[in-house]
C-alpha cells in the first residue's frame, strides 16, 4: 500500500508496517509527481479534489485495476465545508473526467447523511486490460 499526501503526520504509526509506503508530496503547490513510472492495482481517493490530477489517474492504474473515488460536489455548501467551488465537483464532472479512459462500474451524485450530511460524487471504475491509456 502506498499513501500519498502533503501531510502524513496523522499516520506515522504506519511507517514501519510491512508493505506500507508513505510518500509526502504537495501536488497542489508544485511538488513533482512522486510516483513516476509506477502503476497500481487499486487507487482510492477520498475527500480530495485537485482537478489536474484527474487525467493522471487512468495512466497510473494498472490494466485490470480499480479506481474508487469519492469527494464533495456542488450543493455541499448548504451543509458545511468545503464551500469553495474550486473544491466541489460540478454535476457529472467526475464521470466526464474519466469517460473513455476507464469503464464505469458505478457512479452516484447525491446527498449522504453519514458521517455528516454532505453532497458527494462517487465512482468505481476499472481499466480494461486491453485498452491503452495515453500518457502525457
Amino acid at each position: 500500500m502506498t499513501a500519498l499526501d502533503r501531510d502524513l503526520s496523522g499516520v506515522t504509526d504506519l511507517a514501519d508496517a510491512p508493505g506500507v509506503e508513505l510518500v509526502t508530496a504537495d501536488l497542489e503547490n508544485g511538488s513533482p509527481w512522486p510516483l513516476a513510472g509506477r502503476t497500481f492495482a487499486a487507487i482510492v481517493v477520498a475527500n480530495y479534489l485537485h482537478r489536474p490530477l484527474l487525467p493522471r489517474l487512468p495512466q497510473v492504474l494498472a490494466p485490470g485495476g480499480v479506481l474508487m473515488y469519492e469527494t464533495f460536489a456542488a450543493g455541499n455548501e448548504a451543509y458545511g465545508r468545503p464551500r469553495n467551488p474550486d473544491f466541489l465537483l460540478r454535476p457529472g464532472e467526475l464521470l466526464g473526467a474519466l469517460a473513455g479512459a476507464l469503464t464505469v462500474v458505478a457512479y452516484e451524485h447525491g446527498t449522504v447523511g453519514r458521517p455528516r450530511p454532505a453532497v458527494v460524487q462517487r465512482i468505481c471504475a476499472v481499466r480494461d486490460s486491453t485498452t491503452a491509456v495515453p500518457i502525457d
